[in-house]
């Protein structure tokens, strides 16, 4: 089969995410990829590291802002010259805008959310979690091409250490494509790494009493050299930004290591945090949910616990 990935990237740097979705494309047959944006013919090689065979490149200033409806257009263009079996996106604000207007361009299906791809009987089958993640289903497409999203988190960035071919791309933008301007593009200040990179994270819920409780909780995720996420519960009650989320309506992590403070342990957390290689969960509640699938458990007063565990952290270290 012949996949094409589209591969978002920020301030110079390929993202993650699109990173490993192209290495799961690699993995079922022939894939290449597209990058769309200004000054971006330099990430051709990294893409080629991790599984591309080619890489299609459209460079235009027009191209400068992460606009939707211009990438639509460029996509429409390649697709139309090439006969791709799927097109694969991983999950951010952008790449789901591209994905339904390319789908609505197209009068193509699209598969959100899904969690992996197989090609079985050599038909191509996507694997998406329903009725709150507790079971996983088959989902197939009618027509093609056959797009899929991929949720944030579901695939690792594999090296493969190939090269790839770069072949530029021409497209038409059209007027309507080209009337919405952006008129300025925040950015979050933050330290450390981001929850989606981290190798560890410490994570906060109800359970730390109010926004003042997550001062400790950073000063552990300090120590530890990772990032600070929570809960949903949390976000919505205003204690921390959304951007920090974990679970079923926020981000998927796979860090090496899980702290969870104050955590329940409730499925739509538990979704988004299932995949980390260890999880520690602090909570005085002995019967909370979370100890039923964290690898170590501690029951106590985390306001005696954090600090205690920070302490002896930066004396580790120190040492």
């Amino acid at each position: 089969m012949r996949f094409l990935v589209f591969l978002e990237h920020h301030e110079g740097r390929l993202q993650n995410d699109s990173l490993g979705v192209l290495g799961k494309a690699a993995s079922l047959g022939d894939a290449e990829a597209v990058l769309l944006g200004t000054e971006v013919e330099g990430l051709a090689a990294d893409a080629g590291r991790f599984g591309a065979q080619r890489v299609h490149v459209m460079d235009d200033v027009l191209l400068d802002k992460p606009l939707p409806q211009p990438r639509v257009d460029a996509l429409e263009t390649l697709l139309g010259e090439g006969a791709f079996d799927a097109v694969l996106f991983a999950a951010s604000v952008l790449s789901a805008d591209v994905a339904a207007g390319l789908a609505a361009r197209l009068d193509a299906g699209l598969n959100y959310d899904l969690t992996d791809l197989a090609v079985e009987d050599g038909e191509l089958v996507g694997k998406r979690p329903a009725l709150g993640d507790s079971i996983y289903v088959d989902v197939g497409w009618s027509a093609d091409p056959r797009l899929a999203l991929f949720r944030s988190g579901t695939f690792e960035p594999a090296e493969s250490g190939g090269k790839a071919e770069v072949q530029k791309l021409e497209s038409r933008l059209q007027d309507f494509s080209l009337a919405a301007t952006m008129v300025e593009q925040a950015h979050e200040e933050s330290e450390g790494p981001s929850i989606e990179d981290a190798d560890v994270i410490v994570a906060g819920g109800r359970g730390l009493g109010g926004p003042e409780g997550f001062a400790a909780v950073e000063e552990l995720a300090k120590a530890l050299g990772g990032a600070v996420a929570a809960t949903r519960a949390v976000v919505d009650a205003g204690w921390y930004p959304y951007s920090a989320q974990v679970g079923q309506t926020g981000k998927t992590v796979s860090p090496k290591l899980y702290v969870a403070v104050g955590i329940s342990g409730a499925i739509q957390h538990k979704v988004g945090m299932q995949s980390s290689s260890l999880i520690v969960a602090i909570n005085k509640d002995p019967n909370a949910p979370i100890f039923e699938y964290a690898d170590l458990g501690v029951v106590g007063d985390l306001n005696e616990i954090l600090p205690k565990l920070t302490e002896l952290v930066r004396a580790r270290r120190a040492a």
